[in-house]
């Protein structure tokens, strides 16, 4: 059995290498040992989705849910990180974050286990029903008791874990989060025209109409990859709005069908869906699109047999993508605020017509599913490279089928081109979003580094952004 992970490359502290007991049947790595640890990825994996079954339970909205996972995912990585001396500390290279705590370099350490006490510690702390961890805890703590750790191996090895977590904790707590809770809402109206309004058939409030103030992860501003403004609001046939309105109106949720409405339907991710029969109302709950890429880094992870250390990395950047991309999305939805299709072709073309997908309850420009998606993409194919086929079954849970695909990007334009097929975003909508997903994937690979030369931007085989348009025709092909 191993008792210290590795991730190709040599350990920083050489006091780790030494037997802890005789007789006690736990050895150590050789350097340079890069064989994967025993089930250590696992763990992780496992704690990840238990974490995600908690928020789809509390039904947390989609910019708070990247939050927790960019302040949880960092927190594992911070511990895990003095493991391998190739990997870095985010200190100093995420916006506010200081050193964390180092182990003591005369003591012994067992870092799975210090990773994931870390992750707890901030997923529990930001979780609404944090009862709800405790399944998953208890059997990750089966797991590690099996190994037969000493005791003050074990208990100094999630007391850092648990040390790290707080420290990220403060860091998370200085965001600017808990200050936007007592800011205004959202105010509807109804005298300017092509502002949005709330949608059927919930009518709910505009969600998170402040997150553009949360301090960003990588960003230098909310506004850093400000996208072209929507084209203005107009119902005079010919105009571009008018064409805009025009193109959604081609997928009325009456008559998609085929694998546009598969494809609506996989990257629905919605978090809450209200159903209306009459009198009857019930709501389901799915993941939300943050969720769904955080299941692919998880799915391409175990694919290509990545390590503990290598997972946690690959989480963190990817959750890092999602939390910028929803901060820089969410700045311009409410800047702009776009009125949704369904809204405007009701009350001005047909009554009759409903959107595949029900409406989510924000603004409409720039496509949230596409600016996140893409971001996501460019960090996954800078890790794992742009033909890295995969087969996402990450939803399958909801009963949805699982698709394949070539590339993180194929993915990410299905994910954006979704939108439209599902009657709730306009084209420009989709094509500016891609094009800033793109702006912030790109600019977290240029300024984090977690091992030399990772992540980089294969710019030979990345689209520039001026080609990343993915509809011009009211009939979009899957794979533009």
């Amino acid at each position: 059995m191993r008792l210290f992970a590795l991730s190709r490359g040599t350990p920083l502290l050489p006091v780790l290498l030494v037997g802890l007991l005789l007789g006690s049947g736990l050895v150590a790595c050789a350097p340079g040992d890069s064989a994967p640890p025993d089930g250590e990825a696992e763990w992780l994996h496992t704690s990840m989705k238990g974490m995600t079954d908690v928020m789809v339970h509390d039904i947390r909205n989609p910019p708070q849910a990247s939050r927790v996972y960019a302040y949880a995912s960092t927190a594992a990585y911070e511990a895990l990180q003095p493991m391998d001396s190739t990997y870095r500390s985010m200190a100093g290279q995420l916006n506010g974050l200081d050193a964390p705590p180092a182990p003591a370099s005369d003591q012994a350490y067992y870092f799975p286990l210090a990773g994931l006490e870390a992750f707890f510690t901030v997923a529990e702390a930001m979780m609404y029903s944090r009862d709800r961890l405790a399944p998953t805890r208890t059997w990750l703590e089966a797991q590690i008791e099996a190994l037969g750790l000493p005791r003050a191996v074990r208990e100094r090895s999630a007391a850092y874990g648990v040390a790290v977590g707080e420290h990220v904790l403060a860091w998370a707590n200085s965001d600017f989060y808990r200050e936007t809770r007592g800011m205004s809402s959202y105010t509807v109206r109804e005298d300017e025209p092509g502002r949005w309004m709330p949608t059927p058939p919930a009518y709910m409030d505009g969600i998170e109409p402040n997150w553009m103030h949360l301090r960003p992860f990588t960003l230098d501003s909310a506004d850093q990859f400000r996208p072209e403004p929507p084209v203005p609001f107009s119902m005079e046939e010919g105009s571009a709005f008018y064409e805009e309105l025009q193109a959604v109106m081609a997928y009325d949720g009456h008559t998609v069908e085929g694998e546009k409405r598969e494809i609506a339907s996989f990257w629905d991710c919605n978090p809450y869906t209200l159903h209306v029969h009459g009198h009857a109302k019930f709501a389901t709950k799915q993941m939300t699109p943050g969720a769904h890429w955080i299941g692919i880094a998880a799915n391409a992870a175990r694919q290509d047999g990545r390590s503990l250390l290598e997972s946690a990395e690959t989480y963190m950047l990817t959750a890092l993508a999602l939390a910028d991309g929803f901060i820089s999305n969410w700045d311009e939805k409410y800047r702009s605020s776009l009125i949704r299709p369904e809204t405007v072709i009701n009350e001005h073309l047909d009554e009759a017509w409903i959107p595949l997908l029900q409406t989510p309850p924000f603004p409409e420009y720039t496509s949230g599913h596409s600016v996140i998606s893409r971001a996501a993409s460019e960090v996954l194919t800078a890790l794992y490279g742009d033909t890295f086929a995969y087969r996402d079954t990450v939803v399958v849970e909801y009963g949805l089928p699982a698709r394949s695909f070539d590339s993180f990007f194929d993915a990410s334009n299905e994910a954006a081109i979704s939108r439209l097929y599902g009657g709730i975003h306009y084209p420009m909508a989709i094509d500016e979003g891609i094009r800033q997903g793109a702006q912030v994937g790109r600019h977290l690979i240029d300024r984090v580094e977690t091992r030399p030369g990772v992540p980089a931007v294969a710019r030979s085989i990345v689209p520039p952004i001026s080609d990343l348009a993915v509809v011009r025709s009211t009939d979009a092909a899957r794979r533009p």
